[in-house]
This record gives structure tokens, sequence and C-alpha cells, in this order.
């Protein structure tokens, strides 16, 4: 089936971006590596030790930066509906995280442990439309916010993508009575012209 006009366009546009070139040479599998990363260097988010879910995980770029920052001794389980690749010190969950017996499955993983971050950068598939978009990213968002209240130990912390528009104000208030801290960061690896932001929430009350 031939490429649509706008298929050929994106694939050329990211052909050509600085940060796909950077992810191949350095060996990450997703340039949200990087959007990850100046995060990490700003608010120092993960240390040995911790436990961090990765929601909607694959093709793996988060978990693959963080499995090394948690070592040995942290726990890194990745979800996802589609496959992933393996990748060391990380264990990956095939399903959906909403579903009881994906989430039952996920609480064998942790055996007891409580979770310190969730992490999620989940994306709807992107129509081009934004009355249709919007609701898609609002939706997932909504699904993470409500698996870290289930999961999360008491300061624990939440950071996820987030598309600015309709329903963002109010997730930001949400957050706000949730925990003692939520703050906005736009990493340099996010187009310019993208309404993505990324969204973190420190401080779970429980």
């Amino acid at each position: 089936m031939a490429r649509s006009n706008s298929s050929n366009k994106w694939l050329q546009e990211h052909e050509a971006d600085k940060w796909v070139k950077m992810a191949r040479e350095a060996g990450y599998r997703s340039r949200a590596t990087f959007k990850l990363m100046e995060i990490q260097e700003k608010d120092r988010l993960f240390r040995p030790g911790q436990v961090v879910v990765d929601l909607g995980a694959a093709p793996g770029g988060w978990s693959q930066l963080v499995a090394p920052l948690v070592g040995p001794n942290g726990l890194v389980v990745a979800s996802d509906i589609i496959d992933m690749e393996p990748l060391h010190q990380v264990q990956f969950l095939q399903g959906d995280f909403t579903e009881e017996a994906c989430f039952e499955e996920l609480l064998r993983i942790l055996h007891g442990r409580e979770v310190d971050i969730v992490i999620s950068d989940m994306a709807p598939n992107i129509s081009g439309m934004t009355d249709i978009d919007q609701p898609r990213a609002m939706y997932l968002i909504e699904l993470a916010v409500e698996f870290g209240r289930k999961t999360l130990r008491k300061d624990g912390k939440l950071l996820m993508k987030v598309f600015q528009g309709e329903g963002y104000q109010e997730l930001l208030k949400n957050l706000r009575r949730d925990f003692t801290q939520v703050v906005v960061r736009k990493p340099q690896a996010s187009r310019a012209r993208s309404r993505e932001v990324y969204v973190l929430a420190k401080g779970f009350k429980n």
C-alpha cells in the first residue's frame, strides 16, 4: 500500500531529526530517551534501589535509560499492549494495565514492593484532528493517574506526557490535590510546535 503524503512528510522529517540520529548513534531505542534524560538531569528522579513502572513502554527508550539508574537492587517493570524487545534488568509485561488480569500480574512482579515512580510516555495514534486526538490523549493520561493512585508509595512521583488543550488545566488542578508539587517540563527534544509537555507530580499524599 502506498504511503499518504502526510506519512511521507512525517517519515522524511523523522529521518532528518537530529535527535533520531543521536539516538541511533548512542544505541538508544527512541529519541524520547533524550527527553527523559533532560528531566532526570534537572529533577534527579531516579536513584539506586527504586521501583519504577513504565506505562506504554514500547519500544523501551525510557526503560533503557532508567534500568541502569536504579541498578540491580532496583526494579523496572515495563508494560505495553504491544510486544517489546527484552532489555537488561527490565521486566516486561505485555497487556492492558487497566485490565484486572494484567494488573494482578504486575502486583505479582512487584512482590509487595511499593512503587517509587510511575512514568508514562503514552500517546494515542494521532489523526491530526484535535477534537478527536485530545480526548484520546486525556483518557490515557487519566488511566496513568489512576494507576499511580493505586500503586505509588507515600511521597512517590508520577511523570507523564501530556498534550496541552481541553482538560489540561483540570488535570493540573487534580494532580495538585493528590501531590505536594506539580511542575511542567518542555525538554529540548520535544518538537517546538508540539503541544506536548511533561507533567511531573512529586510527593504523593496517598
